[in-house]
Formats: C-alpha cells, sequence, structure tokens
C-alpha cells in the first residue's frame, strides 16, 4: 500500500509539474487597468492619451498604448507574486509647452515591495522614449512613481507608453493607499477665555475699521480693550472692535476677556499706517466646495457656521464669494451687478458684518472669468461687445467695479487670471489703495515666479501655483515646491498656496470627504502654518466634523502661521530616497516650528541636529497639535513619524 501510494504521489507532483510549465504567460496593458486609482498633482490618468486629452508623442514618435498622467503621480498596482515583468517606455508627452520659462521635466521610477527597481534620472521635454524592464517575480506591490522636479510642474506630462506586464497569475489591478482611522490630537477646547492669534492687525486712516478679538471660550463673556486707537471702540458683549482710526501710528492694545470659569489678558499691536494683512488671511472661500454653483443663501449659512462653530474665536474672518456670482453689467457704476443667485448683494454684505466677519468677491481682468461668467473687460464696436472669447478687452471696467465692491462694502478681492501680469496687476493695485476701504487684494491664478518682487508688492496675497486637488500627489507637489519663494513673503503681503482641502469638498461636482487621509490632513495643515500661507477653508462649513474641526481649531498650530515677525518657513534637510522632508520657520519669541516630514510608504525616525537648525545649548521641545512639552534635549531631537505624516514641533532655548 506505501509502495502504491509513494508512486501516486510520483506521478501526480510530475502532472503538477508539467501542468504548471505549460501555464500560458499572457500579456496585461496598463491601459487597461482601472486608472480612476492613480492620484497625481494636475489632471487625470487617461488611457491611450495623454493627460491633456492629446494623442501620446515623445520626441514626435507616436504611441497608440499607453496611460498619460502628470507629475507628481502614482500609480499602485497590486500583483500576486505570479507576475513576471513589467515592460514600458517612458518620456515627457509633446503637448508640454516649452520655452524660456517652462522646462518640462520629471524622473519616473519603479518601486517594487518598497525597493527601487528602476530609475529614469531626470527627463525633458523633447528627449526619445526610455526603455523600462524589470521583474517583477515574487514583487505583490509594484508602484510606478513620477516625480517633478526644482522647475516646478508646468508641462510635466508623462506618459507611460507601449506599458505591459507578463502574468501568470491574476490580473495586477490598481488600488488606493489605505487610509487610516481618523485621530485627534488637538486638546479639547477650554471652557475658560483664551486669547488667540492673531495679535497684530493693521488698517488705514479713516477706513472702516472690523476686527473680532479672537477669544475660544464659553459664552456669554465680557470684553475690554484700552489704549485702543482715537476713534475705535469695542463691544464689550461681541469683542469686536469697530470705528475709523484717525492718527497712523502704533498702538499696543491691552485685551482682557471675562466669563465665569476665568479670564484671559494680552497684548494686541494694532497699526493705523499704509499696510494691510499683516498677518496672512484666514477664513473660507466657496471654491472648493461649490465651484461657481454658489447662492446668497450658501454664503449666508457659511457665515453662521463660522460662528456657530466657534471658528471664528480661532482668528477665521473672511468669507469669500469666488467665481459664479456675475450677472450683466449695469447699476450707476455700469459695473457687474450679481445674477439671479444673489438678490441683495448690499445686505448679503450687511449681514456678514454683522456677524463680526468680513466678506470678499472675484473677478478677473479678463473678457469672462474661468467659469464663463462676465469679467472687467470687454471689446467694443459702436458700443456692443463684439469679442467676448478674447481674454483681454480693449477696455478695462477695474474702475467701475472697485466703485460697485466698495459701496457693497466688500474686504477682499481674488483677481483671477493667468499668466497674470503687472500691468493689469498694478492698475487694481492703486485703485484698492485708494478706495476708502481696506480691501484684501489676491491675484491668482499661479503668479510667474520671474516677477515675483512685483507680487509682493503690489499685492497681499499672490498665488504660487494652480488649483490645488484633494490627492496627495497635488498637495506634496505643491506645498514642498515652496522654497523658491520664502523670501518674497513678509507682513502685508504672502505667498499662497492655495486653499485648504480637509472636511467635505466638492468643486460643484457633489460633496464628499477630502481624499486626503487623517495623516496626510495633519502634514497639510502643518506644512501651511510653516509656510506662512493664508488659511482659507475651503469645505462644506455646515458639515464640519470633530476631527476637522481639531484640524482648524488648534490655537498653537494657527500661531505658527499668524506669527508676528511674519517668516517664511523653509527647507532644513530633505533625503529623496527616504521621502524624508524638515522645515523650519523662525517666530517672534525666539523659537523655531520644526516640521518632521514622511512622504513615504512606511513610518520612519527622522532626526535633526541643533547645527542644522542653527541652534545651541538645551533646547525645549513641545508637540504643538498635542500641546504638550516632550523634554529637554542637548544636541539633537529624533522622532517616529507615520506614513505620509508629520510629527510638528516647537523648539524653545531651555533657561
Amino acid at each position: 500500500m506505501r509502495h502504491y501510494c509513494r508512486h501516486f504521489l510520483f506521478f501526480l507532483s510530475t502532472i503538477l509539474f508539467l501542468f504548471s510549465c505549460n501555464i500560458q504567460t499572457r500579456v496585461v496593458w496598463l491601459d487597461e487597468l482601472n486608472l480612476t486609482n492613480a492620484d497625481q498633482s494636475a489632471g487625470k490618468a487617461v488611457a491611450n492619451k495623454s493627460m491633456w486629452n492629446t494623442p501620446l508623442v515623445i520626441a514626435s514618435d507616436t504611441f497608440k498604448r499607453g496611460v498619460g498622467t502628470h507629475a507628481a503621480g502614482i500609480i499602485r498596482i497590486k500583483l500576486d507574486g505570479r507576475t513576471t515583468n513589467f515592460r514600458a517606455k517612458v518620456g515627457i508627452d509633446d503637448s508640454a509647452p516649452i520655452d524660456e520659462l517652462n522646462q518640462a521635466s520629471a524622473e519616473f521610477i519603479v518601486i517594487g515591495d518598497g525597493k527601487i527597481l528602476w530609475e529614469s534620472g531626470v527627463m525633458h521635454g523633447g528627449e526619445k522614449a526610455q526603455k523600462v524592464e524589470v521583474s517583477t517575480k515574487k514583487i505583490k506591490s509594484l508602484l510606478l512613481r513620477v516625480d517633478p522636479t526644482a522647475d516646478g510642474t508646468i508641462g510635466d506630462r508623462a506618459n507611460w507608453v507601449n506599458a505591459q506586464f507578463d502574468v501568470n497569475g491574476k490580473s495586477p489591478i490598481t488600488e488606493t493607499r489605505k487610509k487610516e482611522k481618523e485621530y485627534i490630537l488637538t486638546p479639547v477646547e477650554p471652557k475658560e477665555p483664551k486669547i488667540n492669534a492673531p495679535y497684530r492687525y493693521g488698517a488705514r486712516p479713516e477706513s472702516p475699521f472690523l476686527f473680532s478679538v479672537p477669544v475660544s471660550g464659553e459664552r456669554p463673556m465680557k470684553f475690554k480693550a484700552e489704549n485702543l486707537p482715537e476713534n475705535l471702540a469695542i463691544d464689550t458683549v461681541t469683542g469686536i472692535i469697530s470705528g475709523k482710526a484717525k492718527l497712523k501710528g502704533t498702538y499696543l492694545v491691552d485685551i482682557s476677556a471675562t466669563n465665569q470659569f476665568g479670564s484671559a489678558k494680552s497684548k494686541l499691536t494694532i497699526e493705523i499706517g499704509d499696510k494691510i494683512a499683516l498677518t496672512p488671511p484666514m477664513g473660507w472661500n466657496s471654491w472648493n466646495v461649490f465651484g461657481a454653483d454658489i447662492s446668497e443663501s450658501k454664503i449666508r449659512s457659511m457665515a453662521d457656521a463660522m460662528v456657530s462653530t466657534n471658528l471664528i474665536n480661532y482668528g477665521y474672518s473672511y468669507i469669500n464669494i469666488d467665481d459664479g456670482w456675475q450677472g450683466n453689467r449695469g447699476g450707476i457704476h455700469n459695473a457687474i451687478m450679481p445674477n439671479e443667485k444673489f438678490t441683495d448683494m448690499k445686505g448679503l454684505v450687511d449681514y456678514v458684518h454683522s456677524k463680526g466677519l468680513k466678506i470678499g468677491i472675484y473677478s478677473s481682468p479678463w473678457v469672462k472669468t474661468y467659469a464663463g461668467y462676465v469679467g472687467g473687460s470687454a471689446d467694443f464696436s459702436d458700443g456692443k461687445a463684439v469679442n467676448p472669447s478674447r481674454r483681454y478687452g480693449d477696455y478695462s471696467f477695474a474702475e467701475n467695479d472697485v466703485k460697485q465692491w466698495v459701496d457693497w462694502g466688500f474686504d477682499y478681492v481674488k483677481y483671477d487670471w493667468m499668466p497674470n501680469d503687472v500691468k493689469h496687476t498694478s492698475e487694481l493695485t492703486e485703485l484698492l489703495r485708494h478706495s476708502g476701504r481696506d480691501i484684501v487684494y489676491s491675484i491668482s491664478n499661479a503668479a510667474p515666479f520671474q516677477q515675483a518682487s512685483d507680487w509682493s508688492n503690489l499685492t497681499n496675497a499672490w498665488r504660487t501655483t494652480g488649483d490645488i486637488q484633494d490627492s496627495w500627489c497635488s498637495l506634496t507637489t505643491i506645498g514642498f515646491l515652496q522654497d523658491k519663494w520664502q523670501s518674497y513673503a513678509k507682513p502685508g503681503s504672502w505667498n499662497d498656496p492655495d486653499m485648504l482641502i480637509v472636511g467635505k469638498v466638492g468643486w460643484g461636482n457633489g460633496i464628499h470627504a477630502t481624499n486626503l487621509s487623517p495623516n496626510e490632513q495633519y502634514l497639510h495643515i502643518s506644512l501651511w502654518s510653516i509656510l506662512a500661507a493664508p488659511l482659507l477653508v475651503g469645505c462644506d462649513m455646515t458639515l464640519l466634523d470633530d476631527f476637522t474641526l481639531s484640524l482648524l481649531k488648534n490655537d498653537e498650530v494657527i500661531g505658527v502661521d499668524q506669527d508676528v515677525a511674519g517668516i517664511q518657513g523653509s527647507r532644513i534637510f530633505s533625503d529623496p530616497e527616504k521621502l524624508i522632508e524638515v522645515w523650519s520657520k523662525p517666530l517672534n519669541d525666539g523659537s523655531k516650528a520644526v516640521g518632521f516630514f514622511n512622504l513615504g510608504e512606511n513610518k520612519q525616525t527622522i532626526s535633526i541636529s541643533w547645527n542644522q537648525l542653527k541652534v545651541t545649548g538645551k533646547q525645549l521641545v513641545r508637540d504643538l497639535w498635542k500641546q504638550k512639552n516632550i523634554g529637554i534635549f542637548n544636541n539633537n531631537f529624533s522622532a517616529e513619524v507615520p506614513t505620509h505624516g508629520v510629527v510638528f514641533i516647537k523648539i524653545i532655548p531651555s533657561k
């Protein structure tokens, strides 16, 4: 019997071996996979076309099959270990603009189970496609990554052409990175009063003054302000300072707030002079959630939510209307009048002001805006607009529109076109500065770096990038390419890497929870704070949950962004292979905010020395998100940082 079983087992194993040898290896094309899981900084991955929806062409060579992507980009592919090879060609698509200002370039990388299998090196537009051929035997996780270079991401349209897998087992499938569960680090909001940033505020003489002292804590609360500029007064119940200051000067105001649980005191510096926006603007903007689908009722509900969620008590002060409010020209100024979705613009502005908030509006020097609404210029023939498709008209209505915005009472203007130019920027600069209102001036979209010194002198905020998306690649590409702008930021003028993408967003295409994981959202807010960026919430304020509120209401993190020194942070250290970034921002009190950023796929320990930070001696290290001291350290500090996450600390000289 044993002899029989032995022969049977030998026979069976032989059959199985012969069967395995005859398994037909098949080809699975990358363009056949589900590309909706691809993550990239701009646009979407497209099968058999460039991401610009043009034929796949690399250095004049046309390819029928492949996937068009954009740097930064990641395609995550799950394998079963029985895929034997991945083969492709890669290069920059010919549709990318290439000139002295735009040099499309990117690096292609293939990663298997966390190890780099192949790298292209930096490739530029116009270079012939490179061949990729890697063994994928036993590999279960493959990443096709395209990294941008230091010249930015304009035109980085990256193609994976003739991309195919040799498969013996299950077909490859694309996947998304699994999100960790939400977790809250910010301590519970205290019941006793706590006076929060900003602690510095600028206004012009004789302009209407409106500032809600940001104090968290349970209401009712009694407010007091001593040493206010002449003709300014504080409402003792609401904490709103209003009036019209007459004389230029710097005023150190003593602020106190009291409720049944205790009291708090702090100094507020009010500077009456030529500058406004002495700290980065904070508030809300409609575009990332509603797109052009906005209305008066939606704006009112967002203002209500800003107050009911207590975000107003943490310095968020602007409710900004983006593209989509415009109707036809008319009124006493022949200015853009609101469309049917806004029945009473003056009433809306007054309502927002009554909440202690400010309000912003949107326009463009073009004939039409990005969403197709009336812009700030027009072409005329016999008194009629004849060519509304032209970007710039022969006649500018900027003066007309500013007069109308002032009559309505707006406090913020987002002026949107690309590429931005000094002529149209400076035209609005002068009109706003002499309008009789303190109107924050923000230009969008993607102001050219070559004129950075102009934007710094002409505007209060300027977009350094195209529109942000709620994706990891969009966030990191935008955030970690801000270093070159650092020297141009200063009180009154801020680099703007675009709005916050936390909470429920949608761009008018249906509201959904942000695609960023919890770790990525902590990284997002930490990096924007180090960058001294405007903190403009882009989600539906009526749908804020406890997690999102904890991100937006951490007063110590906000304090880094709103630090009165007004210095943008910068990169201290990076490791491109390990995907590690360390950034630091000097603060007014002599301390430094430091962000340890892990862009890799696994948790990592990140270290920084005092020499790298240019500090000496014993330093107290404080966790800003937990608002908890970690300890005193002598020469360096290390922290374990979660994947796609951050450890955000403050380093304080120890006495």
